[in-house]
């Protein structure tokens, strides 16, 4: 025997407005009966299609294809449905999996930047590192998020990616060697699937917390520490952020690299 709702206890059920039930009627989806004194009523197997409507709306399938498959439903077109509602449950799956290792990337980098030794200049030999570009020159910290958004905007699987510290910049080598330590020649984002690569080699590093106006100060020390050692610096000049502005608002908290490409003579 058949349990009736009212069209308030419904919506009170599924947690959605009268307005919706409304709609999916107009729809011609899901038409309650009528009682003696005009109001909607509703069988327990209306609840099946409102289960239906639900879970095929959660993965992305229109309210006509909804309404096409209630309307003539058959093992084929059920059969259909579901090898349909497995690919999109897959390609979620992938899109979920893919934000969580992002998600952990980017943890694990905030505790490595933690961990960084903070102004002791280091000799590195680093590897070819995988990066997509836009070689533009800019010098202010407006002009780099603008380059930052045309970046990722190349494709939506980079999207993901704002916030860590794959993200830098190329610092004007010659600029640099004058004392101006705030004119850039590109961005950086590091990726694996990226269509240019950052030269493997050997790359004086130093890290420093604060905002990029430390530049002035360990810039210079780079090029007398290579002076000092005998090696050459020949660029590139990179500043790598771990910690910038994105993720933490203090100053005090954000940490920068920066990797100068040198040379033994």
């Amino acid at each position: 025997m058949s349990t009736f709702y009212r069209i308030g206890e419904v919506a009170s059920l599924y947690g959605i407005s009268t307005d919706v039930l409304r709609y999916y009627e107009s729809l011609g989806i899901l038409v309650p009966h009528r009682s003696s004194n005009g109001y909607r009523i509703y069988r327990t197997e209306d609840l099946w299609c409102l289960n239906i409507i639900r879970d095929l709306r959660d993965l992305g399938f229109s309210m006509e294809q909804i309404r096409d498959y209630i309307r003539e439903r058959s093992i084929r077109s059920t059969m259909s449905m579901f090898e349909q509602e497995l690919a999109l449950i897959d390609q979620q799956l992938e899109r979920l999996t893919s934000l969580k290792h992002n998600i952990l990337t980017r943890r694990q980098t905030i505790i490595q930047a933690q961990t960084l030794p903070l102004g002791d200049i280091l000799l590195k030999k680093l590897p070819d590192r995988p990066c997509h570009r836009i070689m533009q020159s800019y010098s202010t910290d407006e002009e780099m998020d603008v380059l930052i958004k045309q970046l990722v905007s190349f494709g939506n699987d980079r999207q993901y990616i704002i916030g860590n510290n794959q993200m830098g910049s190329f610092l004007n080598i010659s600029n640099a060697r004058k004392g101006n330590c705030r004119t850039y020649d590109a961005v950086f984002i590091l990726h694996p699937e990226g269509e240019y690569t950052l030269e493997k080699g050997s790359y004086l590093s130093v890290c420093y917390n604060g905002d990029c106006s430390q530049n002035q100060r360990y810039v210079p020390l780079l090029f007398s520490y290579a002076k000092k050692e005998g090696m050459n610096p020949v660029g590139p000049l990179l500043e790598l952020l771990w910690i910038d502005t994105h993720t933490s608002k203090y100053t005090q908290e954000q940490v920068t690299e920066l990797q100068l490409q040198v040379l033994s003579q």
